[in-house]
């Protein structure tokens, strides 16, 4: 599909829910000053407006073979969206507080189709374990998504809630716990589903994760 100005903008600014939205400050390409721009994720593409009234975008980001980063910068809350290359640029971006920081750098570091691919071949082999009168297994441990570079402090998308907060995570006794959101990995192109839309995912393993909710629910009821 080719995408041209008028349907990036259209797209930018729909009235579809966003994956995530906020004032973030870019610096400038070819100067060190700081701009604050409305930032908007949508899917795999993330667009910078000039205020959130703005109807057209002042730029994109495609989100597709990157990483992102914590940087010491002259901003505080600063990270950054490095893309591999030696004249690829490096797109600096500070939030305006540590909790805005940390959520900008989780959804920029799932927004990318490679991990929702990974998302639902995990759906897949947990399913396949659970038709074949087997417990599922536990998801797999994926690699720090962000790897450490030059002795910079690098977001690892391996870490979970439980991780970050201390909360503790023992399970009640005779309970199973529900089985954990999968992690997207990075995958190969032309998987089993990578043709089919959003809304045929949807449907396909709907049922299915209802279905398993609903055991869960009834393996806790017992005594």
């Amino acid at each position: 599909m080719k995408l041209n100005e008028r349907s990036l903008a259209a797209y930018a600014t729909c009235d579809a829910p966003v994956d995530n939205a906020g004032f973030l400050h870019k610096k400038g390409g070819r100067h060190a000053a700081y701009h604050r721009r409305w930032f908007v994720l949508r899917g795999n593409m993330l667009f910078y407006f000039e205020d959130p009234g703005s109807r057209e975008p002042v730029g994109v980001i495609i989100l597709e073979g990157c990483t992102v980063e914590l940087v010491e910068a002259a901003e505080e809350f600063a990270f950054a969206v490095r893309f591999a290359g030696d004249r690829v640029r490096t797109y600096v971006l500070a939030a305006e507080s540590q909790a805005a920081m940390e959520g900008w750098v989780k959804a920029l570091s799932r927004a990318s189709f490679d991990y929702l691919r990974l998302v639902v071949r995990e759906l897949e082999r947990q399913l396949a374990a659970m038709r074949a009168g087997g417990c599922p297994p536990p998801p797999r441990r994926p690699r720090a998504l962000l790897p450490k570079e030059n002795g910079c402090a690098v977001w690892s998308a391996a870490e979970t809630p439980a991780a970050s907060t201390g909360a503790s995570t023992r399970a009640r006794p005779g309970a199973e716990p529900p089985p954990l959101p999968p992690r997207r990995r990075a995958s190969a192109p032309n998987g089993p589903l990578d043709s089919a839309s959003f809304a045929q995912l949807h449907e396909r393993y709907g049922q299915e994760v209802r279905a398993l909710r609903s055991q869960w629910l009834r393996s806790r009821a017992q005594p």
